[in-house]
């Protein structure tokens, strides 16, 4: 039945005015689908927000330049944000959303590199979350919870984060572990929510822009907006998402 799909999909794609390319399927199969860079885009992701005090944090939709599309937490494209609640699991864990999997990097673990966590040395009080709690949060919470822990670590005169027991380089020029463990956290917060891909597929050759200002010469993994714009082409390409 697949072989058969696979091979009217293209005709069905002439038949709706769209150019056609291959995308890997959530098993890793490559299928001939629709693209949607010829066909018009929703014109919600556009709309202009008429909010006389946006936060300062804020870059509204209409800021939006020709072929780019702001990922704005006031539609749908929110669901790309680190802030959306799109649950999934990694190695065995289950994270509330990336940002949640992302800030609660800066809480202890019992130990790291195999010698006991340094961040211990403050109390549980200080701390105020979990790291399992803080793997649970979505949104503001979590980045609130990250920003504490982060001030934390630098009271510690800590740079790094830690995953499963390993010290990672936080703030690294190049990419580096931090940035392919984001990355693959993308990936399967991506190969989880159906929606997520959906979405991502239907923004087609749109030039994503994040909803926010960002900090000066941020490292890649930041920049969420162009690692969705890699993932993107290579579903598109029919490459497996590794």
């Amino acid at each position: 039945m697949l072989k058969n799909l696979i091979s009217i999909l293209p005709f069905l794609a002439l038949a709706a005015g769209l150019s056609t390319s291959a995308c890997a399927t959530p098993s890793g199969d490559a299928v001939s689908v629709p693209r949607p860079s010829h066909s018009p885009y929703p014109e919600i992701w556009f709309a202009p927000v008429n909010d006389p005090n946006p936060p300062a944090w804020e870059i509204l939709p209409q800021a939006a330049g020709p072929g780019e599309v702001i990922l704005s937490k006031r539609n749908e494209l929110g669901i790309l944000s680190n802030f959306a609640p799109t649950p999934f699991k990694f190695r065995g864990r289950t994270y509330g959303s990336l940002e949640g999997f992302w800030q609660m990097m800066h809480f202890p673990e019992s130990k790291v590199d195999g010698k006991p966590d340094p961040r211990r040395k403050l109390s549980r009080t200080e701390w105020k979350y979990e790291r399992d709690a803080v793997a649970a949060m979505t949104a503001f919470e979590a980045k609130a919870a990250g920003d504490h822990g982060e001030k934390l670590e630098a009271k510690l005169g800590i740079d790094w984060v830690s995953f499963e027991g390993h010290s990672l380089i936080y703030r690294s020029a190049k990419r580096g572990e931090h940035y392919r463990l984001i990355r693959s956290a993308m990936i399967a917060k991506l190969k989880q929510n159906p929606e997520v891909r959906r979405i991502l597929l239907a923004t087609g050759d749109l030039v994503l822009r994040p909803d926010h200002h960002g900090e000066a010469n941020a490292p890649d993994e930041w920049l969420y907006y162009q690692v969705w714009m890699e993932l993107r082409a290579e579903l598109f390409a029919g490459l497996p998402l590794e």
